[in-house]
C-alpha cells in the first residue's frame, strides 16, 4: 500500500514539475486577479481571471500567464500556438548559428625528436586555425618523474612555437604523472 502511495507522489511531482516549466494558459490560470495586456501590447489593467478569460475568448485567442511571480501575475492575450511555433523557430536558429568549441590535444614526450615536435606543432596550428582550444600534455614515465624541469622546457618551447597564433590560458602545471598546458586562439584586433 505504501509503495503505491509513494509511486503516486512521485508521478504527481513529475507532472507538477513538467507543468511548471511551461506557461499556464486559459483555464490553468487560477489566480483571483491578473494584470492584463492586450495582443497589441497595451495594458488593460487589473481584473479577475474570469473577466480576462472572457475577453480572450471573445477575441478567439488564448490567455497566457507571462510573469507568474509578479503581484498580481501578468497575463497576455495572444495566439499561443503561433507564439510557441515562433519561439521554437528562434531557438532552432540560435542553435544553428552557435559555434561549438572543442578541446583538441597534442601529446608530447620528454625525449621527442625535432621532426616529431615540428609535426605535432603543425597539427596544433591546424587545430587553432579551426577555432578550437588546445591541450598540450606530457606524460612522465618511470624515472622521468625526477626531471619535471625538462617537461617545462618542452612546454615553453611549444608555447613559443605557437605564440603567433595562440595564447596560453593555463601555463604548464604538473598534475600527478602528467604535465598539462591549455592554449586558445588569439583574437585578432
Amino acid at each position: 500500500m505504501e509503495q503505491s502511495a509513494s509511486l503516486f507522489r512521485f508521478l504527481w511531482r513529475c507532472l507538477v514539475i513538467s507543468k511548471q516549466q511551461e506557461q499556464q494558459i486559459n483555464e490553468e490560470i487560477r489566480d483571483p486577479e491578473v494584470r492584463l495586456i492586450s495582443e497589441e501590447g497595451e495594458q488593460l489593467g487589473i481584473m479577475s481571471s474570469e473577466e480576462a478569460l472572457a475577453l480572450a475568448a471573445e477575441k478567439d485567442l488564448d490567455l497566457v500567464k507571462i510573469a507568474p511571480m509578479a503581484t498580481p501575475p501578468v497575463c497576455k492575450i495572444m495566439d499561443y500556438g503561433k507564439f510557441r511555433f515562433e519561439k521554437a523557430k528562434k531557438e532552432k536558429e540560435a542553435r544553428k548559428n552557435q559555434k561549438i568549441i572543442e578541446i583538441k590535444e597534442i601529446r608530447l614526450s620528454l625525449n621527442i625528436d625535432t621532426h616529431d615536435f615540428d609535426f605535432k606543432i603543425k597539427n596544433a596550428r591546424k587545430f587553432i586555425a579551426d577555432g578550437n582550444k588546445l591541450k598540450v600534455s606530457i606524460r612522465f614515465r618511470g624515472r622521468e618523474m625526477a626531471h619535471p624541469e625538462l617537461g617545462t622546457e618542452i612546454m615553453d618551447k611549444a608555447a613559443q612555437a605557437l605564440e603567433d597564433v595562440a595564447a596560453v590560458d593555463k601555463p604548464a602545471k604538473l598534475e600527478g604523472r602528467q604535465m598539462l598546458m591549455f592554449m586558445s586562439p588569439k583574437i585578432n584586433k
